[in-house]
């Protein structure tokens, strides 16, 4: 029977052993193989090594041993080595506050050595021999190696048992310790990595000098369809001159929507080369992504910050994959602008011309992405009937500027292809398609055009076209939704969203937090076009919803605001639901499907998809277009076989 703590023989207060610390101080740094790799990993790279080797047996947990061709460690230093916060990264309160290197705390191999068996095998470039220090007997004798450093591990948590009951099989983690090696290959191309498992080489990454090694590391670790379907990233924040603070930058590679996986395993962030798990950095990513991805897919990209260290704090956590910015809405403003601006960019031309998504090489990212200079001319379509929800979209040729009268494209003859369908109604101003598609202008149309031109309709829903790799299937709902989305995003930017008072309120039966939300963001809640106010203490009461959205669940809309303005700042809250609000009257007001459209009409779309920003997706994150290239085709009907 275990006796009562109040009960209990009073205990002295004494201070603990140094093995007891330091085995306290594992069970914070070390929670697997997998996090003594990474340690390792670190100081390999801090001493300047150009090549890691990492040897593993049993998943590591009988054998760890990471080699590198570093600067080594000088013998008298490598007793001192496995003291507890014994290191050569910092030395004073200012260093900490800027610590540019991977290590800083000096626990890593102190912790290591209280929970396994670790030698230290070590020469520096002035010594004639290397030493091998004995970490349990601290003997230190000379033997032979080139210059750099060997850290063996063997039998991790020997001294500990019960931890190693808490680890999984030998594949489990081999995996964890090859992923661990890989989130630093990625960072570092310059350096080459191999992993080698019960004497088997089992990955390598050769090392990737010169400007474009990066792309070229992106592109061994995670494939050629990463850097296939992916856009480049770079994007630096405005500084005024003369200022000391140099500002955020963030570059590399983001996935296009449709590369999106179920699962989060290829989203990899960096700050100042150092792989972490942040919650501003994760958020701020999958927000660029809100208005093109389907469903719950997870994007896949890779994206380095670089800031000045005095504005981040790694020192938050022992395994450092966590940091605290000093501005993090800035930073968060940063990475989704990097990301949004990449994905703006229509893809329809890499694509056409056979190529990748994205040929600009990491090298050049400081050239702006920008869309094609395509012509402005109009998409006159028909008037569009009202939706039985009362949306005032009347006609949609209005969003776009008619063609200058007397211009060569309102003056063109149409040609026959083109002409418009018996009974039709006229079309506001002639397509630029018409003043290029005779015997000569067919062609080079199919050169300049990425999307092509049309040829067909098919049941009313996709328009089929002809471009110089095959043939391009547009959902031509999907893709006006789009356009028209953009461009009443840029007209109504500075506009508030009109209300709709409720003749009868809707009340429910709030939260405290609810009720305090609504209190505190009434000036908010009124630019969304939402009126919410206390009904009695524990009940809110909607007078008020934007309206567009007066149909719909009047208290869903309220909570799911609410909840939104308590977890995130009201600036984004507001964003996200104009948005939203925008999306539902482009959907209504784009052309339906079984509605005939002409040749005319047809190129006109496709022209505006072309240079539309985020035309490759819809609204609701579906693809818009697909390429269905002359090999395709021939595979299809066994030609050249």
């Amino acid at each position: 029977m275990n006796t009562p703590l109040a009960s209990a023989p009073r205990r002295p207060i004494r201070e603990l052993p140094d093995e007891l610390i330091s085995q306290i101080a594992a069970g914070e740094v070390v929670e697997r193989p997998a996090s003594v790799v990474r340690e390792l990993v670190d100081n390999a790279l801090d001493a300047g090594a150009t090549q890691i080797t990492v040897r593993l047996l049993a998943g590591g947990v009988r054998l760890i041993s990471v080699e590198d061709n570093g600067i080594g460690i000088p013998r008298e230093e490598l007793p001192v080595a496995l003291k507890r916060h014994a290191t050569s990264k910092i030395s004073n309160l200012h260093e900490l506050e800027t610590v540019g290197t991977m290590g800083f705390r000096g626990e890593a191999l102190a912790a290591i050595n209280s929970i396994a068996d670790m030698a230290i095998l070590s020469r520096t470039p002035d010594q004639s021999t290397a030493f091998l220090l004995d970490g349990r007997t601290g003997e230190i004798r000379p033997v032979a190696r080139s210059t750099g450093t060997t850290v063996e591990v063997k039998e991790l948590f020997f001294s500990t048992p019960a931890r190693r009951k808490f680890l999984k099989t030998d594949a489990t983690e081999l995996a964890h310790c090859i992923e661990s090696v890989r989130r630093h290959a990625l960072a570092r191309p310059e350096v080459g990595f191999a992993i080698w498992h019960e004497g088997k080489l089992v990955e390598q990454w050769r090392a990737c000098p010169g400007g474009d090694g990066l792309q070229q590391r992106l592109a061994d670790v995670l494939g050629e369809d990463f850097i296939n379907e992916s856009v480049t990233v770079d994007f630096s924040t405005s500084v005024t001159p003369g200022s000391a603070y140099h500002g955020v930058r963030v570059w590399g590679r983001a996935g296009i929507p449709d590369a999106a996986r179920s699962r989060a395993d290829h989203q990899f962030c960096y700050v100042n080369g150092r792989y972490v798990r942040d919650k501003v950095l994760t958020h701020a990513a999958r927000s660029a992504y809100e208005d093109v991805l389907h469903g719950h897919k997870q994007p896949v990209y890779a994206l380095y910050v670089d800031i000045d260290p005095a504005r981040v704090d790694v020192n938050v956590h022992p395994t450092k994959i966590e940091v605290r910015f000093r501005d993090g809405r800035e930073v968060h403003q940063a990475v989704r602008h990097a990301v949004e601006n990449a994905l703006a960019a229509p893809r329809a031309q890499a694509v056409a011309q056979g190529g990748p998504v994205a040929t600009a090489p990491l090298a050049d990212m400081a050239r702006p992405l920008s869309p094609p200079a395509w012509s402005q001319d109009a998409i006159n379509f028909r008037a569009v009937e009202d939706s039985p929800r009362g949306h005032e979209v009347r006609d949609l040729g209005a969003l776009w500027q008619p063609a200058p009268a007397g211009s060569a494209v309102a003056t063109a003859p149409l040609p026959a292809w083109a002409e418009r369908e018996p009974g039709s109604a006229p079309l506001g101003a002639a397509s630029p398609v018409a003043a290029a598609t005779g015997p000569v202008g067919r062609e080079a149309s199919e050169n300049a055009w990425p999307l092509g031109r049309a040829v067909a309709q098919l049941h009313g829903i996709y328009i089929l076209a002809e471009n110089t790799q095959g043939l391009v299937v547009v959902d031509m709902h999907a893709a006006h939704e789009r356009i028209v989305y953009e461009r009443l995003k840029q007209q109504l930017d500075l506009q508030q969203i009109t209300s709709q008072p409720l003749l009868i309120p809707a009340t429910f039966a709030a939260t405290p937090q609810e009720v305090a939300t609504a209190e505190a963001h009434t000036d908010t809640l009124q630019t969304l076009g939402l009126e919410i106010s206390s009904f009695s203490p524990k009940t809110l009461a909607v007078r008020a919803v934007p309206a567009t959205l007066a149909q719909g669940d009047v208290v869903e809309l309220a909570r799911s605001v609410l909840a939104e303005l308590a977890q995130h700042e009201a600036s984004h809250v507001i964003e996200r639901a104009r948005n939203e609000l925008l999306a539902t009257m482009a959907c209504h007001g784009a052309v339906r499907a079984n509605r005939r459209l002409t040749l005319e009409e047809m190129n006109a779309l496709l022209r505006q998809m072309e240079e539309t920003e985020r035309s490759d997706q819809c609204n609701h994150g579906r693809p818009t277009w697909r390429q269905v290239t002359l090999k395709d085709l021939d595979a299809l009907f066994l030609r050249g076989r």
